[in-house]
C-alpha cells in the first residue's frame, strides 16, 4: 500500500515538474494563458509556469516565413487576363497580437495579398506589368504591412514568381518580338553597309589627297631642280665670260681672239658644204680680214 502511494506521488511529481518547467527553443515564442486570460509570453530558454493554472495556448515561430500565394487571374487596364503567381515573406513581431489579433493571420495575409495584387495590376497595361514588377511587389508589401501590424506580423517582401497571359497573347507577343528582332537585324545590316560606304569614300578621299600632295611635291622638286640648273648654267656662263674678258686684256689676248674667231668662221663655212641647205652668204668671202676686224671691233667695244 505504501509502495503504491509512493509510486503515485512520484508520478504526480513528474507530471508537476513537466507542467511547471518549459524549455522554449531559440527563435520561438510561447503565449501563456492563466485561467483563460493572456498572462505572458515565454522567450527562448527555461521558463516556469504554474501547473493546472497556466497553460501554453499558442506557439509561434519568429523566423522569416515564406508563404506561397495561390495563383489568381487579374484583369489589366487594357482588359487582358493575366495569371499571377507570387510568394510572400513575413515574420511574427508580436506573439500576443498574432495570437489574438486575428483568428487566422496566414489566411488574412493571403487574401489581402491577392486583393491588393488585383488592384495594382488593374491600374496597369499588360506590357507595363512585365516591366514594373518591382513596383507591383512594393505596392503589395506596403498595402499588406499597414493591416498586418494589427496582427503582430511584419510583411518583409513580396515576389512575383510568374506572369502568364493567355496563349493568344503569348503568340502575339512572340510575333512582335520576332518582328522587332528582324527590324533590328535589318537596321544593323543597313548601318553596316552605310559605314562601309563611308569608309570606302573616306579611303578614296585620303588616297586622292595623298596622291595630289605627292604630285605637288614632285612638281615643286622639278621646278626647284630646273631653277637650280638655270642658275648653275648662268653662273657657269658668267664665269666663262669673266675668264674670257680677263684673258683678252692679257698680253697677246687680242691676237688669240682673232685667231679663235677666224677658226670658228672657217669651220662654220666648211660645214655648209656638207648640207643641201640654201643660205645667203657674203659676196666677197676672200675679205676675211675685214670680217675679223669687225668682230674685234665688237669685242673692244664690249671691253
Amino acid at each position: 500500500m505504501f509502495e503504491s502511494l509512493a509510486f503515485i506521488i512520484f508520478i504526480v511529481a513528474i507530471i508537476f515538474i513537466i507542467k511547471t518547467v518549459n524549455v522554449v527553443p531559440q527563435q520561438h515564442a510561447w503565449v501563456v494563458e492563466r485561467l483563460g486570460k493572456y498572462h505572458a509570453t515565454l522567450g527562448p530558454g527555461l521558463n516556469i509556469v504554474v501547473p493546472f493554472i497556466d497553460r501554453v495556448a499558442y506557439k509561434h515561430v519568429l523566423k522569416e516565413i515564406p508563404l506561397d500565394v495561390p495563383p489568381q487571374i487579374c484583369i489589366t487596364k487594357d482588359n487582358t487576363q493575366l495569371q499571377v503567381d507570387g510568394i510572400l515573406y513575413f515574420q511574427i513581431t508580436d506573439p500576443m497580437r498574432a495570437s489574438y489579433g486575428s483568428s487566422n493571420y496566414i489566411a488574412a495575409i493571403t487574401q489581402l495579398a491577392q486583393t491588393t495584387l488585383r488592384s495594382v495590376v488593374g491600374r496597369m497595361e499588360l506590357d507595363k506589368t512585365f516591366e514594373e514588377r518591382d513596383h507591383i511587389n512594393t505596392s503589395v508589401v506596403n498595402a499588406i504591412d499597414e493591416s498586418a501590424a494589427n496582427w503582430g506580423v511584419k510583411v518583409l517582401r513580396y515576389e512575383i514568381k510568374d506572369l502568364t497571359p493567355p496563349k493568344e497573347i503569348l503568340h502575339a507577343m512572340q510575333a512582335q518580338i520576332t518582328a522587332e528582332r528582324e527590324k533590328r537585324a535589318l537596321i544593323a545590316a543597313s548601318e553596316g553597309r552605310k559605314q562601309e560606304q563611308i569608309n570606302i569614300a573616306t579611303g578614296e578621299r585620303e588616297a586622292a589627297i595623298a596622291k595630289s600632295e605627292g604630285e605637288k611635291q614632285a612638281s615643286i622638286n622639278r621646278a626647284e631642280g630646273q631653277a637650280a640648273a638655270i642658275i648653275a648654267i648662268a653662273q657657269a656662263s658668267a664665269e666663262a665670260l669673266r675668264k674670257t674678258s680677263a684673258a683678252i686684256i692679257q698680253p697677246g689676248g687680242a691676237e688669240a681672239v682673232n685667231l679663235k674667231v677666224a677658226e670658228q668662221y672657217v669651220s662654220a663655212f666648211s660645214q655648209l658644204a656638207k648640207t643641201n641647205n640654201a643660205i645667203i652668204v657674203p659676196a666677197n668671202l676672200s675679205d676675211m680680214s675685214s670680217l675679223i676686224a669687225s668682230a674685234m671691233q665688237v669685242v673692244k667695244s664690249q671691253k
